[in-house]
């Protein structure tokens, strides 16, 4: 099954918290879609590091971070999951 929407909008979810994959989510999507969807999600993470958020903003840096863990965590996920279906990405 395709992607619906964007797969960077779809990355941006998983970064806000308003979608969690499993193992059993991820079976939908095709070799294709995977790669695509690890490509957005290391995009995503990329534009969330650069952003400049200065030390006294301590809420704003814990909501980065919790962002850079939820994606750290979805590319884990992926990754384990291709890695056990023989899934080369």
């Amino acid at each position: 099954m395709a992607i619906t929407g964007s797969p960077k909008k779809m990355a941006r979810d998983i970064a806000d918290g308003f979608l969690i994959l499993t193992q059993s989510s991820l079976r939908r999507y095709t070799p294709a879609d995977l790669k695509t969807i690890l490509g957005n999600i290391a995009l995503v993470a990329r534009d969330l590091r650069a952003e400049q958020i200065p030390l006294e903003n301590v809420m704003a840096l814990k909501a980065r971070n919790m962002k850079l863990s939820r994606l750290n965590q979805a590319e884990t996920l992926i990754r384990s999951y291709c890695r056990k279906r023989r899934i080369p990405v």
